[in-house]
This record gives structure tokens, sequence and C-alpha cells, in this order.
């Protein structure tokens, strides 16, 4: 029973232990969607770090490794539902062709995705379900996510640090690095209520000091006086209308209306239109190309399209030279699975069930992978179609170090609440691990001039059209983490949970 002396801390261990696992599952739901706040657009970073702080109680109340399993379960399915939650607005574009699948799509993804979280729990009860066991098998858990199956890193944990000043630190350690911080934290709270509350003081002096360091850190860079000014224009075509024959013309005619607009400031040096901004394939746009060029008034302009190879279809970015004709073209290499393809597409298209960007039975075809595109006048930019600014890795995957990030996306798949303001939330981190500008165009917003810190400098609201220019911020020195990529982290946590393992003994 209970001892009168044990701490508020053990007392709730102590009844923990004796509640029916499906209670306590609940909890860890529960305290998982605390978790998920940390992301936008709630950005409640702190309230984040609690429930993490609750998901490692529930944790250690969790004495064998299958009960641990079950408990990580619920609190990452917890997380995931609330983080996730936008992902069934891609379904009510057409309900009455995808609608049924919604509620699937949320508990089978959120379900699914949790089996990682389940199998870091057990890992770390296995290994002695020390602190340091659950900090380093969780944060693998998060990388593997990102990999395995051409990876989901959407809602990583280190997101929770997005809207601090902790932020920065990507730069250094990158995102699994800021996800093993966010869970240190979250242990220090939890011995707060413990016996070792005196030792878990310096350590929460420490993390004070570390975020208080990282304010200066993320100070904005000014952009020079003769930096290139870039056009960002947002159509705004809702996804229902967007390939309506009846707002075709309308939407096409608005955006070169903001593209000849006279300046307020100095003339834009580039004009970028967003992903799929014409309804037209490449090889019959010529027309139309030659009429985006004239309205931009010999000014470059990258815009997104469809192409046809033969059997092939590609979602790509093409640059426009003053003539209309097409200077680079990039196609879009990490599609969504799902949403561009279908895995087995033909056979699925059988079947009445096709990708939700496409008609066709296999979808999207894949691009041959990274490559640069050169803007005339700024450099070299990385190309990043809507989803493929998710992946920290597949930035660092880039031939050579480019001058700037281009991420041109369709967000009007993610709806008006939370997934297109989480999507700006990635381009960012992006930026910041990376040490370079992003210049970010989407259809319905959140378009963006991002600096090399993270900071946005002009940005067109959700859901609004309209255009706007910024001047492109300046490219700061590759930064450790765009050196090295995910692999310290990830063998500093394997080395964490090895010699967790090779210690393990009853946690305390």
């Amino acid at each position: 029973m209970a001892e009168p002396g044990q701490s508020p801390i053990e007392r709730f261990e102590f009844r923990a232990a004796r509640l029916f696992l499906r209670r306590l599952m609940a909890l860890t739901a529960l305290a998982g969607g605390l978790a998920a706040l940390g992301h936008a657009p709630f950005n409640l970073w702190p309230v984040a770090l609690l429930g993490l702080s609750g998901l490692f109680a529930m944790f250690r109340v969790g004495h064998t490794a299958a009960r641990a399993f079950w408990i990580g379960w619920a609190g990452g399915t917890g997380y995931f539902a609330v983080a996730l939650f936008w992902i069934v607005e891609p379904f009510f574009v057409d309900f009455a062709r995808h609608g049924w699948m919604a509620p699937f799509a949320l508990v089978f993804l959120s379900g699914g995705l949790a089996l990682f979280w389940g199998v870091a729990f057990w890992a770390a009860r296995r290994a002695g379900g020390r602190p340091l066991a659950w900090i380093a098998a969780l944060t693998l858990a998060e990388i593997l996510r990102s990999y395995v199956l051409t990876g989901f890193p959407w809602a990583l944990l280190g997101y929770a640090w997005a809207a601090s000043p902790a932020a920065i630190y990507a730069a250094y350690i990158g995102p699994h690095g800021l996800t093993a911080a966010a869970l240190a934290v979250a242990v220090t709270l939890w011995r707060l209520l413990t016996p070792a509350r005196l030792r878990a003081l310096p350590m929460l002096g420490l993390y004070a000091l570390l975020l208080a360091a990282a304010i200066p850190l993320g100070r904005p860079a000014s952009p020079p006086a003769d930096a290139p000014v870039i056009r960002l224009v947002q159509p705004n075509a809702p996804q229902h209308q967007k390939w309506d024959p009846a707002h075709i013309n309308g939407f096409f005619e608005r955006q070169l209306r903001f593209t000849a607009a006279a300046p307020e400031g100095p003339a834009p040096d580039l004009v970028v239109w967003p992903e799929t901004a014409i309804p037209w394939f490449l090889d019959n746009a010529g027309e139309p190309l030659r009429m985006i060029s004239q309205a931009a008034g010999g000014t470059p302009v990258v815009l997104g399209l469809r192409r046809l190879d033969g059997p092939r279809l590609y979602n790509s970015l093409v640059v426009l030279d003053p003539a209309g004709q097409v200077r680079a073209l990039y196609d879009k290499h990490h599609l969504v699975p799902f949403g561009e393809y279908i895995p087995m597409g033909n056979i699925a298209a059988q079947m009445g069930i096709h990708g939700l960007a496409t008609n066709e039975g296999y979808g999207y075809s894949s691009g041959p992978g990274p490559r640069l595109v050169s803007l005339p006048g700024i450099g070299r930019a990385l190309p990043l179609i809507c989803y493929e600014a998710v992946f920290p890795q597949g930035v660092g995957a880039a031939p050579a170090r480019p001058r700037v990030l281009l991420q041109i996306t369709n967000d009007a798949w993610f709806g008006q609440f939370s997934g297109p303001y989480q999507h700006l939330q990635q381009a960012r981190m992006r930026a910041i691990e990376q040490g370079l500008p992003m210049l970010r165009v989407a259809n319905t917003g959140v378009s963006a001039m991002i600096g090399p810190r993270g900071s946005v400098s002009a940005r067109l609201a959700l859901g609004t059209a309209g255009y706007t220019d910024a001047a492109l911020p300046p490219v700061l020195p590759p930064t450790p983490y765009a050196r090295t990529g995910d692999a310290p982290i990830a063998l500093l946590m394997l080395l964490a949970l090895g010699l967790a393992w090779w210690r393990r003994a009853p946690a305390k």
C-alpha cells in the first residue's frame, strides 16, 4: 500500500499501476494529445512539454514490456490524432467520392504511426526502463518513421520547439536532436515531483540558460540593400474549384493581373507562382506560358504545372525565360502515397480507388531525384514541390549547396485550420537546418519569405488572394546539421539505448 511519506509522484505511480490497462491507455492518449498542442496552429510548446512529461509518467507505470507497448501505442495514437487531424480535409474536397474514407484515414494513420511509439516504449522497458532508455528509444522511433516506407516525418516531436527561441538549435542538432531535447526536458519536469527534485533543479536551470541563449542566435538576418526582390503570387483557388472549367480562366487571369501589377518599390527580379498553377499540360501550354512571361514584363517566372512524357504524368516546376520558353525543368520525385500515386495503382483503379490528386491508376510518376535549377540574377535554387519540404534528409540530399530553397505548394488540400500552418512550420525548420532562405508560394496560403534563421519577413495570409514583393535574405555559412545530417544523433541514440540495455536493471 502507499506510504504516508511518499512524494506525490510516487503516490501517483502506486495508484496508476493498479489501474486496468485500458484506463492507463486512455490517460496516456490524453497526455499524447496535450503533447501535440506544441504544433501549429496552437504553438503551445510549454503545454507540449508537460504532455511529454505525462507520457513519461505513464511509461513509468508500464512495469512489463507488453504493458509498456500498449501504453506507448495509446500515447502515440492520441498524439497523432490531434497533430494530424487535418488529414481528413483532402477527403472532403470531393465528398461524394472520397468522404467515406476520412475517418478511416485518421484512425489508421494515427494508429499505424503509433506503432513506432509502442515499439519504442517496449524497447525502453526491456532496456531497464530508465529515463535515458526512454529518450533514446522514442527519438529513434521518430527517426525511423522519417525513413521507413518512404517516410512520414510530419509533426515530429522536435517541432514542439518551432514557436520557441529554441528552434534555432535545429541548425546544430537537427529536428531529431530537438526531439531528444524535448524528451530530456520532459523527464526533468517529471523529476521535479519526485524525491530527486533537488538534482533536477540544476538541469532545469541549464535548459533555461540554453533557451535564453537561443534568442540572440535566432535574430533575423537582414537582406543587403541590393538583395534580389521576389514577387510571391497567391491565387487562392479552392480545391473544389481549381479544375472547374467555370473558374479556370478567372484564376489564371487573377495570377496574370498580380504578376503585371506595378511594384511599390524596386521591380521584382523573379516572379513565383504556386504548384499546378495552370490547368494546361506543359506540351500544350505554349500560349499561356507566353502570356505569363508577357505579364511579367521580361522578368523570369517560376511556376508549377503538370507534364506528360508518353504514358507518364509528372508534377513539375519550370523556370520561364522572357520569351515564355522553358529555361529549366524539375519533376517532383518524392510523391505522396495514396495522394499522388497508389501502390499497385492499376489494380486499385479497377476497384474504383484512385489517388486524391489524380484520376489515373498509377497517378504521377516520380522524377529522378533532387536537382538544382538556375534562377537568373539570383543563383541556384533547390526546388521542393509541396510534400518534399517535409523531409529534412531530402533537402540535405541536394547535389550542391543552393543559394535558396524554393517551395511551391497547393495547400488547398489541407483545409483552413492546422495543415497549412504546420506545413509552413516545417518549411521554417528546413531554412533553419540549412542556414538558407526559402521562397514559399502556396495556392491558398500561407506564402512566405523565410530567412535562414526561420524568421518570416513577408507573408500572404491563409485563404486570401494577392501578391507581395520581398527582398531575398542572405545565405549563412553551412550549418553543423547541413554538414552531418541525421547520422550523429541516430548513432548517439543507438549508443545510449545500447548502454541502457547493457546496464539494465529495475527502474528506480
